[in-house]
């Protein structure tokens, strides 16, 4: 059977499932469960693919494996149909409550209570298309993104295509990114950030630094670099470490939900948008990914010197934040996006700035 029809022959048959690729490889991985258990995370040593919500005192879904395969699409495969190139519709409807929205947030900022806080919103579109060929579409669009189509029937569907790696675990070496800022992707020059972006940027980086001082040795800082994720630019830094005695679980809790999702501090930004977003996040600004997978690779990673070269053996998390992403609901779908606040954010940009976030799932929802 076609590897995409057995995918819809399992949502068709109301059964679990995730399809997922990583960023910048071709292999498409698929995680199926043969009955409807809504199984839950007991702790952080157990292995499987995880989906969490944003809120983080709510429980986390482990989608259990009881079938799973990959598929490599042939590299000469014609993606073109995928290619976005007309525009996309863009609703108005929100814009004034969401700028009231930014403002309030901006006034609390000048009060002291708030350092920053992120503030999305939700809407609903048509979609016509089935949710495998959303993911098709995602995939091929966006090949530097972690592109997934999740699903289970007590829960939901939901697809996305995220930029942000929250963290990836092997062994006991850790990696997690400070990801914060926005511009449009302009073909013609590069981008220049200004105060708000690079104030915000470093907000995150020094949460995440503060947070793991103490959980994790030989804690290295990258340089701040320019990224780029579909048509947006980011600003990113990189951090690495090792965990000593700290647990994976305590690693989590310290990281999620981060400044670049939510705020700081913390819990007082988590209140604020709580009462001020008007709408309950479910998984978006959540994570997701691989928990505890086994893996066994030589040093080099070349398949020709496997039995030649000592074996690196183990696990390896790797979790993802789910930012641009959609929940499909018959034939609507709701768009989560968001973006960062602080003192030096102009309502009017950061309007504009979810504008230009929601095109990555708009793209492919209207095509």
């Amino acid at each position: 059977m076609d590897f995409y029809e057995k995918i819809e022959k399992h949502i068709a048959a109301k059964l679990p499932l995730v399809v997922y690729r990583k960023p910048s490889e071709r292999l498409i991985h698929a995680i199926l469960q043969k009955d409807d258990e809504l199984k839950y995370l007991n702790d952080f040593t157990e292995s499987g693919f995880i989906f969490a919500p944003f809120d983080s005192e709510k429980r986390i879904v482990l989608m259990r494996s009881d079938e799973n395969f990959r598929f490599e699409p042939s590299i000469n495969a014609d993606h073109r149909g995928f290619v976005i190139s007309s525009p996309v519709e863009v609703n108005t409807d929100q814009k004034d409550f969401h700028i009231g929205m930014v403002k309030e947030g901006i006034a609390k900022i000048d009060e002291g209570v708030l350092q920053k806080v992120v503030l999305s919103r939700r809407f609903t579109v048509d979609v016509n298309s089935r949710p495998v060929e959303l993911f098709k579409r995602l995939s091929a669009t966006y090949p530097n993104a972690f592109c997934y189509l999740w699903y289970h029937p007590k829960v939901g569907l939901w697809l996305g295509a995220t930029p942000e790696i929250l963290m990836t675990l092997e062994n006991t070496r850790f990696t997690t990114t400070s990801l914060a800022g926005t511009q449009p992707y302009n073909d013609s020059k590069a981008p220049s950030w200004g105060k708000k972006e690079i104030e915000e940027q470093a907000l995150v980086t020094d949460y995440i630094l503060g947070s793991l001082k103490d959980k994790v040795t030989d804690l290295v800082q990258s340089e701040t670099e320019s990224v780029r994720a579909g048509k947006l630019w980011h600003l990113r830094t990189k951090i690495t470490g090792v965990l000593a005695h700290e647990n994976l679980e305590n690693i989590i809790k310290a990281l999620h939900p981060t400044p670049a999702v939510c705020g700081l501090p913390k819990l007082t930004a988590k209140e604020f948008i709580t009462n001020h977003e008007g709408y309950d996040r479910e998984f978006y600004t959540g994570f997701l990914g691989e928990l505890n997978f086994s893996f066994n690779s030589s040093k080099k990673g070349d398949r020709a010197d496997f039995d030649r070269v000592p074996h690196i053996r183990g696990t390896k998390s790797s979790l993802y934040v789910n930012l641009r992403c959609t929940k499909i609901t018959n034939k609507s779908a709701f768009v989560y996006v968001g973006g960062g606040i602080t003192r030096s954010s102009e309502p009017e940009d950061e309007w504009e700035e979810t504008i230009a976030k929601s095109k990555t799932v708009l793209q492919a929802l209207q095509n």
